[in-house]
């Protein structure tokens, strides 16, 4: 399984060399390609050849490109590396509406259990039990949106009252970037898996490439959201520590059916049972990534 997410953050050359990425700095770095999960390309002078662009989209390797403010803003993802894809396709167009309400009601539930063990690691007890309430009462299709209802909670408890998502500030701009982070690792899992990632469960955005990465991603925010809260203060501005800490959270465990996996497994096993729950006739089960204290995975 690849395993393995780099960050660049120094002007480089990024090449192949006998199937492993040679990222050429002040250094040279050599990584089996087989590894690869998620490269991240911060620096905006860093080359890239057309060999090692076309090597990591045949090993299943996501890049990530930043912007100016070197926010990730592109992912390059494997086209069509999965044996079976149009079957996956064809499989995914044909669930029915039902099917997806009643997967999307599991997402949800999954997303304001983390949040509420999120704010229990923060020891906001009382905030935690009103999320339990909401986790509960979440319908087939989340028709009473308790979605919404919890996040307007959670955020206040977890950041102060006075929070809301779209201010500019530090705490804003981390959870972006970790949301971002954690966008392309979804999104490469799902590609190589054979799924269309425009056509999502919930997430019906014409103007979104990605409306299923974001159904997916729902149950993993809380983990950028416990690194943000422990780390990172309102008025800090994002410098390449911060980046990185935050990039790190790829490696960081979840828990996946009962067993301690770092992210990119958790994710891939959550991927694997979407696969199942769209072609067996029976009722839909997602394995779903849980929130653990932050940890980082060690291999063996």
């Amino acid at each position: 399984m690849a395993w393995r997410c780099v960050m660049v953050q120094k002007p480089a050359r990024l090449s192949i060399q006998q199937q492993q990425l040679l990222i050429c700095t002040d250094t040279e770095h050599r990584i089996p390609l087989e590894d690869l999960n998620t490269l991240l390309v911060e620096s905006a002078q860093t080359q890239v050849t057309a060999a090692a662009l076309s090597a990591l989209a045949m090993a299943g390797a996501a890049l990530l490109v930043c912007d100016e403010r070197h926010l990730p803003c592109g992912v390059l993802l494997p086209y069509a590396q999965h044996s079976r894809h149009m079957a996956v396709a064809k499989t995914q167009l044909a669930a029915s509406q039902p099917r997806k309400n009643r997967l999307w009601q599991q997402i949800v539930k999954s997303k304001i259990a983390n949040q509420a063990r999120c704010l229990r690691l923060m020891h906001l007890e009382e905030a935690a039990l009103k999320l339990d309430d909401y986790a509960r009462a979440v319908q087939s299709g989340d028709k009473g949106n308790a979605e919404a209802a919890a996040a307007a909670l959670y955020f206040r408890a977890l950041f102060g009252a006075h929070f809301f998502r779209g201010q500019e500030n530090g705490t804003n701009a981390a959870l972006n970037y970790g949301y971002a982070l954690l966008r392309g690792v979804v999104a490469r899992t799902l590609a190589v898996y054979g799924f269309l990632t425009c056509l999502g469960l919930h997430h019906m955005s014409e103007l979104n490439a990605f409306n299923l990465t974001d159904d997916i991603m729902e149950p993993l925010r809380p983990l950028v959201d416990l690194h943000v809260v422990q780390h990172v203060s309102e008025d800090v501005v994002l410098t390449s520590r911060e980046k990185r800490d935050l990039f790190s959270l790829l490696t960081m465990e979840m828990l996946s059916g009962g067993q301690r996996h770092a992210l990119p497994l958790a994710v891939e096993r959550c991927v694997q049972s979407l696969v199942r729950s769209l072609q067996l006739s029976v009722q839909p089960s997602l394995m779903l990534p849980g929130l653990l204290p932050l940890s980082q995975h060690s291999y063996e």
